[in-house]
């Protein structure tokens, strides 16, 4: 069991709430997390058919049979228990405490606020973040390495070789998970779709080429990519909304909350094959600014993450804002590091009369270097300078 961010956060959270709802991709480690920080609380797995038929047969009784509360595996299958969460937690009598977990996002917020809106604390687990890497002492020196790998806990605590990990993983969940969420006849033609879309990650979000591309309705794309969303297989990062006198891209860029699914999808192999890809660059960007997210996530931070792209193409790979402060940060896969790599954050910072002191370079080299336009930073010491500043 590796430490998890979100550890603390959970516990605190049972102080002030009876139901904690524990989000996140299949294989992320939620159950595992759950029985660990809980041992004491009763386990159930929704997902097995006959705890499902039991369940459905009379929830109010099942419910009734737990009075110090209960685990609830994948709680989304049964869409009626959540009515019955909520007059059990609104009895002024009630000391049950209820952690629910489940890995379609869509199905379950729709039910928590239909149902238990008020009463629940909703936290979402990722793959492991570079600092829960790091803290199990499994982190890695190589950028390249580290972008390959990815962060599911399986590929590490089992080590389970990622050549029978991924292909398991897309056949046994995210297709079950797409034709629970959609009703998607031709799934050859979905998977056809992932193979597209990580071909464009951390480019901006066209849906009129995807459209083309397969021969589908952009309506169809679009309630494609809804799916991948709701299955934290993709995040969406929008444009930077404020207008500094130029015009800037309305489009969302679109990355993978896992560099390691991300170059199975792709056909990389090892991470040698990852540089000499011709989607280098993207994957070590989507690498960071995944982390990034997910670190955020872990802490219960939702929002405040963007990129910035005017009509003239200079960009700022994610901005970061923290209200007072907008962090300002590049993303280089090189290992080394020039003057002229800082333009756009210069630029940035003549826009918006920000300090340099809140621009950074990240990039796969090992020196640390302050300029005039900001920090070039060795990606491991940078994401930690990060981390520190959220």
């Amino acid at each position: 069991m590796y430490r998890r961010s979100l550890e603390k956060k959970l516990t605190e959270a049972l102080q002030y709430y009876d139901i904690v709802y524990v989000g996140g991709p299949r294989q992320s480690g939620k159950t595992t997390l759950a029985r660990h920080l809980f041992p004491k609380l009763p386990y159930v797995n929704i997902e097995h058919p006959n705890e499902k038929a039991r369940v459905e047969n009379d929830p109010e009784y099942f419910l009734s049979q737990h009075t110090a509360g209960l685990i609830i595996d994948e709680v989304q299958n049964i869409p009626e228990l959540f009515s019955h969460l909520q007059v059990k937690v609104d009895d002024p009598d009630n000391e049950a405490k209820f952690i629910l977990t489940g890995s379609q996002n869509f199905l379950l917020m729709a039910q928590i606020t239909q149902s238990l809106a008020g009463r629940v604390a909703i936290f979402n687990l990722l793959p492991l973040d570079h600092e829960e890497l790091i803290l199990a002492d499994i982190g890695s020196e190589s950028l390249d390495d580290f972008a390959f790998r990815g962060g599911y806990p399986a590929l590490f605590e089992r080590k389970t070789p990622r050549s029978m990990f991924f292909p398991s993983y897309i056949q046994s969940y995210l297709e079950r998970d797409v034709r629970q969420l959609k009703n998607i006849g031709e799934l050859g033609l979905f998977n056809r779709f992932l193979e597209l879309i990580a071909g464009r990650a951390g480019q901006l979000l066209n849906y009129s080429s995807l459209s083309n591309d397969l021969g589908v309705a952009v309506n169809t794309v679009k309630s494609w990519i809804t799916v991948l969303e709701a299955s934290w297989i993709i995040f969406r990062l929008p444009p930077f909304h404020k207008n500094y006198r130029k015009r800037i891209v309305k489009s969302t860029k679109l990355y993978f909350y896992d560099t390691g699914l991300l170059c199975y999808l792709l056909q990389i192999h090892s991470s040698d094959q990852l540089r000499q890809h011709f989607a280098y660059g993207s994957i070590i960007e989507n690498s960071l600014i995944a982390d990034l997210r997910k670190y955020r996530l872990h802490k219960g931070i939702f929002r405040g993450m963007y990129f910035y792209r005017d009509s003239n193409g200079r960009e700022i790979d994610l901005l970061i804002d923290q209200g007072v402060k907008i962090l300002a940060i590049e993303i280089k896969a090189s290992h080394s590091y020039g003057i002229h790599q800082m333009k756009n954050l210069h630029y940035w910072q003549d826009l918006t009369n920000s300090d340099s002191a809140d621009s950074y370079l990240l990039y796969a080299g090992s020196s640390e270097y302050r300029s005039r336009s900001g920090l070039f930073a060795p990606w491991q010491q940078g994401l930690e300078i990060l981390r520190s500043r959220m």
